[in-house]
């Protein structure tokens, strides 16, 4: 049985303006992280560090918005973020924000961390998010760490 994955409510960035159907080359990026903790009760901490990184959401550059989600019916409950950016310049530059590095170090040995990205020319919020809700659900199979491709069946 696929999980109940929950989001928050859209936090716009400072390039909220392109979620808008502003007319940006390229498109934008969409980012999908998951973090899963070999124990559970690690899942608060982390959940409550990413809702420390939303508040600043709209101080960081190339930011176009956010949804948090947690995944809580599981033995090991998920969270993460979809995230969508200007270009991927922009989400390096988050990736690599002190308190960023300082959560990912904290939390690295307790958990996996997998990412998935993908560019898209006109951001629909429902379609990013029915994207990510299908990866998180696993209707659509997350990318291999790699970037080689799944054998077929």
């Amino acid at each position: 049985m696929p999980a109940t994955v929950w989001f928050a409510p859209w936090k716009p960035g400072p390039a909220a303006h392109l979620a808008d159907g502003g007319d940006v080359d390229g498109g934008v990026l969409v980012s999908v992280t998951e973090f899963t903790p070999h124990r559970p009760w690690t899942a608060v901490c982390v959940s409550a560090a990413g809702l420390a990184l939303r508040r600043t959401w709209q101080d960081v550059d190339g930011a176009v918005g956010l949804w948090l989600w947690v995944a809580p019916d599981l033995p090991r409950p998920r969270s993460g973020s979809v995230s969508v950016w200007r270009d991927e310049k922009d989400l390096t530059g988050f990736v690599t924000r002190p308190d960023h590095l300082r959560i990912m170090r904290a939390y690295r040995r307790r958990g996996v961390t997998r990412s998935a990205t993908w560019r898209t020319e006109r951001f629909a919020p429902d379609a990013a998010q029915e994207a990510a809700r299908a990866l998180l659900t696993g209707r659509t199979p997350w990318p291999r760490p790699d970037g080689a491709r799944r054998p077929r069946r």
